[in-house]
Protein backbone atom coordinates (compact mmCIF):
# COMPACT_ATOMS: atom_id res chain seq x y z
CA UNK A 1 0.00 0.00 0.00
CA UNK A 2 1.23 3.53 -0.82
CA UNK A 3 0.16 5.70 2.05
CA UNK A 4 0.85 8.95 3.89
CA UNK A 5 -0.11 8.30 7.49
CA UNK A 6 -1.52 11.13 9.58
CA UNK A 7 0.98 13.76 8.50
CA UNK A 8 0.59 17.34 9.69
CA UNK A 9 -0.39 19.70 6.89
CA UNK A 10 1.68 22.61 5.65
CA UNK A 11 -0.46 24.89 3.44
CA UNK A 12 0.97 26.64 0.40
CA UNK A 13 -0.73 28.72 -2.26
CA UNK A 14 -0.94 28.69 -6.04
CA UNK A 15 2.00 28.78 -8.44
CA UNK A 16 4.71 27.70 -5.99
CA UNK A 17 7.64 27.41 -8.35
CA UNK A 18 10.76 25.32 -8.10
CA UNK A 19 12.83 28.38 -7.10
CA UNK A 20 10.56 28.84 -4.08
CA UNK A 21 10.88 25.15 -3.22
CA UNK A 22 14.69 25.19 -3.40
CA UNK A 23 16.32 28.53 -4.18
CA UNK A 24 18.73 28.52 -7.12
CA UNK A 25 21.65 29.49 -4.87
CA UNK A 26 21.61 25.91 -3.50
CA UNK A 27 21.64 24.10 -6.83
CA UNK A 28 25.38 23.49 -6.66
CA UNK A 29 24.67 20.37 -4.61
CA UNK A 30 22.61 17.25 -5.07
CA UNK A 31 23.07 16.16 -1.45
CA UNK A 32 19.53 15.47 -0.19
CA UNK A 33 20.32 16.54 3.38
CA UNK A 34 21.73 19.86 2.27
CA UNK A 35 18.76 20.49 -0.01
CA UNK A 36 16.35 19.64 2.84
CA UNK A 37 17.98 22.27 5.07
CA UNK A 38 16.97 24.95 2.57
CA UNK A 39 13.60 23.60 1.42
CA UNK A 40 11.05 26.41 1.08
CA UNK A 41 13.27 28.81 3.04
CA UNK A 42 12.37 31.87 0.96
CA UNK A 43 8.66 31.08 1.26
CA UNK A 44 8.62 29.94 4.90
CA UNK A 45 11.93 30.41 6.77
CA UNK A 46 10.78 28.06 9.56
CA UNK A 47 9.75 25.15 7.33
CA UNK A 48 13.05 23.24 7.20
CA UNK A 49 13.48 23.43 10.99
CA UNK A 50 9.87 22.65 11.87
CA UNK A 51 8.84 20.01 9.33
CA UNK A 52 8.68 16.50 10.74
CA UNK A 53 8.90 13.12 9.00
CA UNK A 54 5.49 12.23 7.63
CA UNK A 55 4.25 15.80 7.29
CA UNK A 56 2.27 16.70 4.17
CA UNK A 57 2.27 19.71 1.86
CA UNK A 58 -1.14 20.81 0.59
CA UNK A 59 -0.93 23.44 -2.13
CA UNK A 60 -3.02 25.25 -4.69
CA UNK A 61 -2.81 25.14 -8.44
CA UNK A 62 0.30 24.68 -10.58
CA UNK A 63 2.58 23.44 -7.79
CA UNK A 64 6.18 22.96 -8.92
CA UNK A 65 6.04 25.24 -11.95
CA UNK A 66 9.31 26.66 -13.22
CA UNK A 67 12.39 24.67 -14.10
CA UNK A 68 12.61 20.95 -14.74
CA UNK A 69 15.30 20.18 -12.17
CA UNK A 70 14.84 17.26 -9.78
CA UNK A 71 16.29 19.29 -6.90
CA UNK A 72 12.82 20.56 -5.93
CA UNK A 73 11.04 17.25 -5.25
CA UNK A 74 14.28 15.85 -3.82
CA UNK A 75 14.44 18.71 -1.27
CA UNK A 76 10.83 18.07 -0.26
CA UNK A 77 11.32 14.32 0.11
CA UNK A 78 14.58 14.73 2.02
CA UNK A 79 12.87 17.16 4.41
CA UNK A 80 10.62 14.26 5.44
CA UNK A 81 7.44 15.19 3.60
CA UNK A 82 5.43 12.03 2.90
CA UNK A 83 2.98 13.48 0.37
CA UNK A 84 2.27 16.57 -1.68
CA UNK A 85 -1.42 17.08 -2.43
CA UNK A 86 -2.24 19.98 -4.73
CA UNK A 87 -5.07 21.32 -6.84
CA UNK A 88 -2.76 20.73 -9.82
CA UNK A 89 0.92 20.22 -10.59
CA UNK A 90 3.33 21.38 -13.22
CA UNK A 91 3.67 18.26 -15.35
CA UNK A 92 7.47 17.95 -15.14
CA UNK A 93 7.44 18.41 -11.34
CA UNK A 94 4.82 15.68 -11.02
CA UNK A 95 6.90 13.24 -13.07
CA UNK A 96 10.16 14.16 -11.29
CA UNK A 97 8.45 13.58 -7.93
CA UNK A 98 7.29 10.12 -8.95
CA UNK A 99 10.74 9.34 -10.38
CA UNK A 100 12.40 10.04 -7.02
CA UNK A 101 9.69 8.23 -5.03
CA UNK A 102 7.80 11.24 -3.61
CA UNK A 103 4.04 10.59 -3.58
CA UNK A 104 2.06 13.40 -5.24
CA UNK A 105 -1.70 13.55 -5.76
CA UNK A 106 -3.99 15.99 -7.49
CA UNK A 107 -6.89 16.74 -5.15
CA UNK A 108 -8.62 19.92 -6.38
CA UNK A 109 -11.83 19.15 -4.49
CA UNK A 110 -10.03 18.64 -1.17
CA UNK A 111 -7.48 21.45 -1.18
CA UNK A 112 -9.90 24.28 -0.31
CA UNK A 113 -11.07 22.44 2.81
CA UNK A 114 -7.78 21.24 4.31
CA UNK A 115 -6.22 23.62 6.82
CA UNK A 116 -2.66 24.06 8.03
CA UNK A 117 -2.06 21.76 10.97
CA UNK A 118 -4.77 19.27 10.01
CA UNK A 119 -3.67 15.64 9.86
CA UNK A 120 -4.36 13.79 6.65
CA UNK A 121 -4.01 10.24 5.39
CA UNK A 122 -3.75 9.22 1.76
CA UNK A 123 -4.20 5.70 0.45
CA UNK A 124 -2.54 5.49 -2.96
CA UNK A 125 -4.14 2.13 -3.70
CA UNK A 126 -7.70 3.44 -3.40
CA UNK A 127 -7.05 7.14 -4.01
CA UNK A 128 -8.89 8.13 -0.83
CA UNK A 129 -7.61 11.27 0.91
CA UNK A 130 -8.87 11.64 4.48
CA UNK A 131 -8.61 14.65 6.80
CA UNK A 132 -8.33 13.02 10.21
CA UNK A 133 -8.97 16.36 11.91
CA UNK A 134 -12.36 16.96 10.30
CA UNK A 135 -13.28 13.43 9.25
CA UNK A 136 -13.87 14.45 5.62
CA UNK A 137 -12.79 12.20 2.77
CA UNK A 138 -12.25 12.86 -0.92
CA UNK A 139 -11.80 10.45 -3.79
CA UNK A 140 -8.77 11.10 -5.99
CA UNK A 141 -7.20 9.06 -8.74
CA UNK A 142 -5.49 5.97 -7.29
CA UNK A 143 -1.86 5.43 -8.20
CA UNK A 144 -1.44 2.99 -11.08
CA UNK A 145 0.44 -0.19 -10.15
CA UNK A 146 3.66 0.96 -11.82
CA UNK A 147 3.62 4.25 -9.84
CA UNK A 148 3.03 2.38 -6.58
CA UNK A 149 5.99 0.17 -7.46
CA UNK A 150 8.27 3.16 -8.15
CA UNK A 151 7.25 4.90 -4.92
CA UNK A 152 7.60 1.73 -2.84
CA UNK A 153 11.12 1.22 -4.19
CA UNK A 154 12.11 4.78 -3.29
CA UNK A 155 12.29 5.98 -6.87
CA UNK A 156 12.84 4.88 -10.44
CA UNK A 157 16.62 4.51 -10.13
CA UNK A 158 16.29 2.20 -7.13
CA UNK A 159 13.53 0.20 -8.83
CA UNK A 160 15.72 -0.24 -11.90
CA UNK A 161 18.69 -1.25 -9.74
CA UNK A 162 16.56 -3.90 -8.01
CA UNK A 163 15.26 -5.27 -11.30
CA UNK A 164 18.77 -5.48 -12.75
CA UNK A 165 20.04 -7.25 -9.64
CA UNK A 166 17.14 -9.71 -9.77
CA UNK A 167 17.92 -10.43 -13.41
CA UNK A 168 21.60 -10.91 -12.62
CA UNK A 169 22.53 -7.93 -14.80
CA UNK A 170 24.01 -5.69 -12.08
CA UNK A 171 27.41 -6.45 -10.59
CA UNK A 172 28.20 -5.04 -7.15
CA UNK A 173 31.92 -5.70 -7.19
CA UNK A 174 33.08 -2.08 -7.00
CA UNK A 175 34.49 -0.83 -3.71
CA UNK A 176 32.15 2.16 -3.58
CA UNK A 177 29.11 -0.16 -3.50
CA UNK A 178 27.72 1.16 -6.75
CA UNK A 179 26.74 -1.40 -9.29
CA UNK A 180 27.68 -1.74 -12.93
CA UNK A 181 25.38 -2.97 -15.63
CA UNK A 182 26.88 -5.78 -17.64
CA UNK A 183 27.13 -9.47 -18.07
CA UNK A 184 27.20 -11.44 -14.85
Amino acid sequence: MTEAEGGRVWRLGDNVDTDAIIPARYLNTTDPGELARHCLEDLDPDFARAVRPGDVIVAGANFGCGSSREHAPLAIKAAGVSLVAAASFARIFFRNAVNIGLPVVEAPDAVPFIRAGDRIVFDGDTGILTDLTTGRTWPTRPFPAFVREIIAAGGLVELTRRRLEAAGRLRRDRRDGEGEVGRP
